[in-house]
């Protein structure tokens, strides 16, 4: 069970939302969790990973390398 607390506009789109398409604003919530959720967890993995050190790539880099334009090493 989770309970959260919306800023009244969002509230009022989530409901009208939920209204047109006869869906739970349960429903709506649940597929907002499951799709960001993923997104979140790796933005924390990657701040702990910064803050552990080790190497690390460029976007550069990796744009090269998945174009298939990187260098060989």
């Amino acid at each position: 069970m989770l309970a959260l607390r919306l800023t009244p506009d969002l509230e009022k789109r989530l409901e009208a939302l939920a209204r047109r398409t006869n869906r739970t604003k349960s429903f709506y919530a649940r597929e907002a969790i499951e799709r960001h959720l993923d997104d979140i967890e790796d933005g924390y993995l990657a701040l702990e990973r910064l803050r552990r050190g080790g190497p690390t790539v460029s976007l550069e880099e990796l744009e090269a390398e998945s174009s298939g334009d990187a260098e060989p090493s």
